[in-house]
């Protein structure tokens, strides 16, 4: 082989071992577009994250007891990560078992090597772990801003069309009838539209869902309705254009089974009398 081809050789021989190496970085597994690592826990070195999602408002059921869940809404986040290969389901458990301790969260339940779940103040954590892949799920617990609310015009629309209509945006203190900041927009619109249609008059009418004892809700749905009914009186709503009344649980409108069906159940209506 003469000299002068020594060169070409040794620089087709650098570019082959590039294009190889190039090829080798393509072959190697990637995050899901648009996922990444939480900021509360690191994943397990050497995992690919499959897939994620992440939400301004959810709710989960973190496993509390064997066959036992606590309900969460908030803010939402979820990934399913594939570990890395060799890597077994009791390596995956031990490691986010210590992890979560050593930050400060409380471990609420643990079924060894399958599922954890811990807490920390106002954010809750799950580990679904299957040793070659695990879900983890992070829930910070706060309220929903509502951020869709009736008017005074689809009040009327409604009351005219079925004589009842179901509001969702007066909220309470847990427990009590202390209306909440929140709700006075939605109060508000019902005030406008006692003044733009004068011969009105209204049942006001609480309902609960099914927790707690049944006694207990029939008195808190009247004290609401009864503190709704003060507050429109207190302006300028005429008393003698409204009466309260409270039905606790006894009036269910979806499955008090669910999150979901006993938030619809939890209502205030306005029913128009004749």
């Amino acid at each position: 082989m003469t000299k002068s081809l020594l060169p070409a050789l040794s620089l087709f021989a650098i570019l082959l071992f590039a294009l190889n190496v190039f090829a080798q970085d393509d072959d190697k597994p990637t995050d899901a577009e648009g996922c990444k690592d939480s900021l509360v826990i690191t994943r397990m070195p050497g995992s690919i994250i499959h897939g994620c999602e992440n939400k301004e408002y959810e709710q989960a059921d973190m496993q509390n007891g064997p066959d036992t869940t606590k309900h969460v809404e908030g803010e939402y986040h979820y990934w399913d990560y594939g570990t890395r290969e060799g890597v077994s389901e009791i390596q995956v458990f031990r490691n986010f078992e210590t992890a979560l301790k050593q930050a400060g969260f409380k471990i609420v339940y643990e079924q060894s090597p399958a599922i954890i779940t811990a807490n920390k103040g106002d954010t809750w954590y799950m580990l679904d772990n299957k040793g070659t892949f695990y879900y983890q799920t992070i829930v910070t617990v706060k309220q929903m801003t509502q951020e869709v609310t009736a008017d005074a015009s689809s009040i009327a629309d409604e009351l005219n069309k079925s004589g009842h209509i179901a509001l969702y945006g007066i909220h309470f203190d847990t427990g009590k009838a202390t209306i909440l900041p929140d709700s006075e927009s939605l109060l508000n619109e019902i005030v406008k539209m006692m003044q733009q249609n004068p011969n009105v008059k209204l049942s006001v009418e609480g309902h609960t869902d099914n927790v707690g004892a049944a006694t207990a809700n029939q008195t808190l749905s009247e004290k609401r309705t009864q503190a709704v009914v003060s507050w429109l009186t207190g302006h300028d709503v005429a008393a003698v254009r409204l009466k309260s009344k409270g039905w606790g649980q006894t009036k269910p409108v979806a499955d008090n089974d669910t999150e979901e069906g006993r938030g619809k159940n939890r209502r205030v209506e306005l029913v128009k009398i004749q």
